[in-house]
């Protein structure tokens, strides 16, 4: 192994520098010099033993010609596919996300602390009818059937709620704006 590998490198390694300039000139993409390159190389090497007294460059030149089209001939396999808009009626709904991004998840759970903060922080009769109607979406009636008290009891109930919910909200933003100076 070691006499193939010594004669190797003494008859192709000299012609390397020719291998990647024709590599450049097939290649569009300088990525691929590399690739093809050290593809011809490993090839080279491993059909060193046929080699019989022809020109080492030309042969290692047509190793990397070969590479170069077996590469290319890859890539158009698979080929490009350009991804569909976001608004392209028949695929645009795979570019959008059927989950949320990290980001937007994060803010969600925040918020939805922020809010159970807030409303565990009201009294329990607004919080019940706050609850049953923004969250539960009942209608007054049900919730006045619900907690036993008048529909206008309901009503008024549910505006010191919102009242009482938006002040602690505004409160909390303030202070939060506050910190961050």
């Amino acid at each position: 192994m070691d006499d193939k590998r010594g004669r190797f490198e003494a008859e192709v390694l000299p012609h390397l520098n020719a291998a990647y300039r024709f590599a450049r000139w097939l290649s569009h993409s300088p990525g691929d010099v590399d690739d093809v390159v050290q593809e011809a190389l490993l090839r080279a090497f491993r059909g060193f033993d046929a080699l019989r007294g022809s020109d080492v460059k030309a042969w290692l030149l047509a190793i990397v010609r070969n590479c170069h089209a077996t590469a290319l001939k890859q890539q158009q396999r698979r080929a490009f596919v350009p991804l569909p808009e976001e608004h392209d009626p028949r695929d645009g709904y795979a570019m959008i996300a059927a989950t949320t991004d990290p980001e937007s998840a994060s803010i969600r759970r925040d918020d939805a602390r922020s809010l159970e903060r807030l409303l565990s922080a009201l009294p329990e009769e607004h919080r019940e009818v706050l609850v049953l109607r923004e969250i539960e979406d009942l209608d007054y009636r049900a919730i006045a059937t619900i907690t036993n008290v008048p529909i206008g009891t309901v009503m008024s109930r549910l505006a010191r709620a919102r009242a009482g919910l938006k002040a602690r909200w505004l409160t909390e933003v303030e202070g939060e704006r506050r910190g961050v100076r």
